[in-house]
């Protein structure tokens, strides 16, 4: 098929025209009928507690303020985090029920005015004294709750093997310990909800990855039935996983809504944001290696232990890396928690992989020096023939092939010259290289599409778009599923009111949605087939050799207009539904996408300032969807991979459970100074038990490895290995001779 807008090809972002010229609405911007209200929250300033008395009056007398919401006039909610035997995305998310204060910063009262500068202004006038209660924010090694399951239903704790006697027994041992610190989802649009409730239906304009759930947990929390909660989210800017499920300011923005019965938007200021959104929780990283003189790997440990916020259920895989990318005889994998008395931990950018691949390949790294071998031979050295974690064949395994064609566009050089020695000027310069692993899923997912006499295809589920491109592949799906134009195929997103669907987040969304899209496509397909033998157009043709190009159907020695089989249908529409569901090669088959990236830094010998000079990677993911908006996904994480080495972190004041850099000018991120030359190859070998596009999720793969390929090339530049990170440079200069 010679269709520009056929699966694979670099498509414009079909909805580019719509996001650069303001017209794409995003949840704080979407126009009502009735101008809606603005809510400001009231935030604790105590770090746990209760309220024992809150003074309303003087913000009710304000200027332009409509109404004071607290515990003593919000609406009857569901109890926080009930029911229990629920996820955490659909149980309660109640606001202003009582008077107790879980953490710093949570909402004590939301005011509501005509105006931002009026909200914001009586907000001030509130009066709020607490009663304080003993306080835990801090959570270290001591951790010792064995969570019930890991984010993505992994299991808490795997062995394989007597990992302690395979340890014991190696010639070569590693014992280290790495620590990562709390760090913010920070995406670039802040959370916000408008609110619209007329007395029976209510209708929630949000930022949202996840949109079922979010109906669920919006009336769980409201005690509303579903069919009367309406959830819409059709551009979000951002998510990185703070947006999975609804949070403050969407409650808030509903309970002001049912209250008033007026359109309430309540948008969180970026303080907020920091303070209250799901944050990724700091970690401990006890990791245990042995090897053999031969440098084959024999023993694999790793020790985790997290904060997890009291009362809500998540914890991180962080040692998914360790139980998959090496081979080994023995395996060990802990995971252990801590309740704090903070705002929720929660998935953030690749939960577990990212920061878990940080320190394990960064102690691979360290093992292969130990071993007196090039860290790019020892990982070749060491890859695994099947799953070490569960004994699971592999869907595909593309790693080795990935490291020695990274070797190669990179120029690896195998010299042995020792860390430390190399040198341009006044600078120390350094080489690494990492794996990138990340696990592949396929998540329950329905569509409907509909096929118009006039040539226009749509599609509808309630999947999201958190400015990863999928409006446009879910476009080039449908294009190359019925030999359409890009221009007469229209998909519609993120509205509870369409098919379910997987939603973003985990990698999931393009292969899942796009399934259940492909699916429709074929039964549309069928369908067309079917009025083509029935009115008589074609005779004695197998269905094989059907082809739809150029909006027309192929079939035999007939060229048949799809806008005139839909007429001859006797309809002015043909409407198809399409699903997909996990199966048996996501029960039988260890799923991965696979990378290998590497790295160049210059250390100033006299600063100790990083600089990466360059980072390339190699990437399996299956078939790509779209080279262009695939790439994006790859930079973005080869980005963010980046910051997580040497910039991230937020800085907790222990005694309050308060983030002190909360905002993007004191929350480091990296800007176009500390972004090197990107370059991004891909090796497209389509996986067909991965799902029936036969893609892999490419979201998150490039977050993972990347920061471990930066972390490895700057000890090779100054043989300082760095174990907490990020690796700033007085962490640096303080240990170089």
């Amino acid at each position: 098929m010679n269709n520009p807008a056929s699966i694979g090809q670099p498509l414009d972002r079909v909805d580019g025209p719509l996001k650069v010229t303001g017209k794409a609405p995003y949840a704080a911007e979407h126009q009502l009928p009735q101008q809606p209200l603005i809510g400001w929250i009231v935030e604790a300033s105590i770090p746990k507690g209760r309220i024992k008395s809150i003074a309303t009056q003087a913000a009710e007398k304000s200027s332009g303020v409509v109404a004071v919401l607290t515990h003593h006039n919000s609406a009857s909610q569901t109890p926080p985090h009930e029911p229990e035997e629920e996820g955490r995305f659909t149980q309660s998310r109640a606001m202003l029920f009582d008077d107790h204060i879980p953490y710093h910063g949570f909402p004590v009262a939301l005011v509501i005015a005509d105006t931002l500068v009026n909200a914001r202004h009586a907000a001030k006038l509130m009066e709020v004294s607490y009663e304080s209660a003993e306080t835990t924010t801090r959570a270290g090694d001591e951790a010792d709750e064995i969570p019930s399951e890991l984010d993505g239903g992994m299991e808490p704790d795997i062995t394989q093997g007597d990992f302690e006697q395979a340890y014991q027994g190696s010639e070569v041992t590693l014992d280290v310990t790495y620590t990562t610190p709390h760090q913010a989802a920070a995406a670039m649009e802040p959370h916000a909800t408008i609110a619209d409730f007329d007395g029976s239906q209510l209708k929630v304009y949000i930022s949202a990855q996840l949109i079922g759930p979010s109906v669920q947990s919006l009336a769980t929390t409201l005690k509303l039935d579903q069919d009367k909660v309406r959830v819409m989210s059709p551009y979000i800017g951002g998510g990185f996983g703070s947006k999975l499920g609804v949070h403050n300011e969407a409650v808030l923005a509903c309970l002001g809504a049912m209250h008033l019965q007026r359109p309430v938007k309540v948008a969180q200021h970026r303080r907020h944001v920091f303070q209250n959104a799901p944050h990724r929780g700091n970690s401990i990283q006890h990791i245990r290696l042995g090897a053999g003189t031969d440098g084959q790997i024999r023993a694999i440990g790793h020790e985790s232990f997290m904060p997890r916020a009291r009362g809500y259920e998540f914890a991180e895989p962080t040692g998914a890396s360790a139980r998959t990318t090496y081979r080994t005889d023995a395996l060990k994998s802990l995971h252990r928690v801590k309740q704090v008395d903070m705002p929720p931990c929660d998935s953030c950018r690749a939960p577990g992989h990212a920061i878990g691949s940080l320190a394990f390949e960064s102690a691979i790294d360290e093992l292969a020096y130990k071993c007196g071998q090039d860290p790019l031979a020892f990982r070749l050295a060491n890859m695994p023939d099947k799953d070490p974690s569960t004994g699971q064949p592999f869907a595909s395994h593309d790693l080795a092939a990935c490291l020695k064609e990274g070797a190669e566009k990179f120029g690896w050089k195998s010299d042995g010259q020792e860390p430390g020695t190399r040198t341009e000027g006044r600078h120390l310069v350094g080489y690494g290289v990492a794996s990138s692993i990340r696990v592949n899923m396929l998540m329950p997912s329905k569509t409907r599409i509909r096929l118009d006499s006039d040539g226009t295809l749509t599609a509808w589920a309630d999947m999201t778009d958190i400015g990863t491109g999928t409006y446009t592949i879910l476009t080039q799906i449908a294009a190359e599923g019925l030999g359409l134009a890009a221009e007469n195929v229209r998909i519609e997103l993120g509205d509870s009111t369409y098919p379910d669907s997987s939603g973003s987040g985990g990698s999931f969304g393009a292969g899942s949605s796009g399934s259940a899209l492909h699916d429709a496509c074929l039964n549309m397909r069928k369908k067309l087939l079917d009025v083509a033998r029935e009115q008589g157009l074609v005779k004695d043709a197998p269905e094989e050799d059907a082809r739809f190009e150029d909006g027309n159907l192929h079939w035999g020695d007939q060229t048949l207009a799809l806008t005139d089989l839909v007429r001859q249908s006797g309809s002015d529409a043909l409407e198809m539904d399409g699903e997909v569901e996990p199966g048996d090669d996501q029960e039988n088959y260890s799923q991965q996408a696979y990378g290998a990236q590497f790295a160049e830094v210059h250390v100033d010998r006299d600063t100790g300032e990083v600089r990466v000079k360059r980072l390339l990677g190699v990437f399996s993911a299956g078939r790509i969807l779209n080279h262009k908006t695939a790439r994006s996904q790859i930079l973005g994480g080869m980005v963010w991979g980046i910051s997580y080495a040497l910039l991230e972190e937020l800085m907790l004041d222990e005694r309050y459970g308060a983030f002190m850099n909360r905002d993007l000018a004191e929350y480091h991120l990296p800007v176009n100074r500390d972004v090197p030359a990107l370059e991004v190859h891909f090796r497209e070998e389509p996986d067909p038990r991965s799902n029936p596009l036969g893609s892999k999720g490419i979201g998150e793969l490039s977050i993972c490895g990347a920061g471990a390929a930066v972390a490895n090339a700057v000890y090779n530049a100054t043989g300082v290995r760095v174990r907490d990170f990020p690796i700033t440079l007085d962490k640096v200069l303080e240990a170089l001779p």
